[in-house]
């Protein structure tokens, strides 16, 4: 029953993943290359994943746990999101794209939610089956950029989205075949401050978690940079097949996802998350190095791309775990959804606007009217604002006492929340 039960989830882990891999890492430079949109429009579009995020706990609270059993309403959201990526790849102005594009982000970012909440639910033993089955978002990930890159060669042209649809819909389809799973607060009055997670605010009584919330929220602005301008950048160098390439980072993923109990329990939270904090610092550093060096920039771009299993399993994946750690059993659940607000939601927003205005900033038109970017001044910024959010979390974040990091050892990776 279990071993049936893992492999459908695993598959759905797989096409969910999928979808975000086809179209998210070259959306931006689809959008500069082939629809001629500007920096700002760019990072207004990634940040349209933020408002998708932001929009999620509302209707996952308010509607999703009260009314729909989780597959019914995950098929429905499949099939929804199929259509309206359908209809993105047909618009060509930003104002009728934008839109769209936001509509589709608010149907997708449910189901990241929905699908680990359905997961943890129904596995047997899910501190020891959910990491292993969520290594399958991470190879679904890799099999959208490169079937999008190396089959399709689509990065800069529409198929990407009609790629994505084909993948939601079936997404959709299959979700019926997922175990029923009835909604979990039917007649139950939700208040907004459950749904937001504002019950965990009172752990910002702590000095130690108001600093990791503050660097949490500050070190996804420089963040951001690197989405929403790595592919273009790429790009713009003359790489072929560079959604693929860029895929890399997911099995980098995969391989520090695997090492991250071991560092939390050699190293504890705060070393594990300062390395993460470093790897970003060093991440841009990298690419702004490689602008001006020819013969190594290659080298250091995969460097750069390589880092990503640091950058993200060793902050984000271990702040969630430190964030499980420090609420109480009553405000775990709203300690998670506060943590993905600040996250996804208003971080997000605020560095994907602020990258394409850095794009927008330092867009260079060639006497043949080629567009080009100072890259080195768009990956320098970024560089220094992870390092003064290094040193702040460095010099004011203390450890939790140690009988709470024998939780983690424990195997509390239950609470990922499924970003790439």
């Amino acid at each position: 029953m279990q071993f049936t039960l893992k492999t459908k989830l695993a598959i759905f882990m797989f096409l969910q993943y999928f979808i975000w891999g086809s179209w998210y890492v070259s959306m931006g430079t689809y959008m500069a290359n082939t629809l001629k949109f500007g920096g700002q429009d760019i990072g207004a579009a990634y940040g349209a994943f933020a408002i998708g995020a932001m929009i999620a706990p509302f209707f996952v609270g308010l509607i999703a746990d009260r009314y729909f059993a989780s597959e019914k309403l995950l098929a429905a959201l499949g099939i929804l999101g199929g259509g309206l990526l359908f209809t993105l790849g047909k618009l060509t102005t930003f104002g009728g794209f934008y839109p769209v594009l936001i509509l589709y982000c608010a149907s997708y970012v449910p189901t990241l939610a929905l699908g680990n909440s359905l997961s943890l639910h129904h596995l047997a033993n899910p501190k020891r089956d959910f990491p292993l089955i969520k290594t399958l978002a991470a190879v679904g990930w890799i099999a959208g950029g490169v079937t999008l890159s190396v089959l399709l060669k689509g990065e800069q042209s529409a198929v990407q989205f009609y790629l994505a649809g084909v993948a939601s819909i079936v997404l959709g389809l299959f979700s019926l075949a997922l175990p029923h799973t009835p909604p979990k607060k039917t007649g139950k009055d939700v208040r907004i401050g459950e749904v937001l997670g504002l019950d965990a605010l009172a752990l910002m009584k702590k000095p130690s978690f108001a600093i990791f919330i503050l660097c949490m929220f500050l070190i996804c602005i420089p963040l951001y940079f690197y989405f929403v301008n790595m592919n273009l950048y790429l790009t713009e160098l003359g790489w072929r097949y560079t959604a693929a390439k860029m895929s890399l980072a997911q099995v980098s993923d995969v391989i520090f996802l695997i090492l991250l109990p071991l560092m939390l329990r050699r190293l504890g939270y705060k070393r594990t998350i300062f390395i993460g904090i470093f790897a970003w610092v060093t991440r841009y550093l990298l690419l702004a190095t490689s602008v001006n060096h020819v013969e190594m920039g290659t080298a250091l771009i995969f460097v750069a791309i390589l880092l990503h299993g640091v950058c993200y399993d060793f902050l984000f994946i271990a702040g969630q775990l430190y964030v499980n750690d420090e609420a109480n059993e009553r405000m775990r659940g709203a300690a998670q959804g506060f943590i993905a607000f600040v996250l996804w939601g208003v971080g997000n927003f605020v560095g994907s606007t602020l990258a394409g205005r850095s794009q927008a900033l330092y867009t260079l038109v060639q006497p043949q009217g080629a567009i080009a970017h100072d890259w080195r001044a768009i990956w320098l910024p970024p560089a220094w604002g992870a390092a003064a959010v290094l040193i702040v979390f460095l010099i004011f974040f203390r450890d939790p006492p140690r009988r709470t990091k024998l939780n983690v050892i424990a195997g509390r990776q239950e609470e990922d929340l499924g970003s790439p």
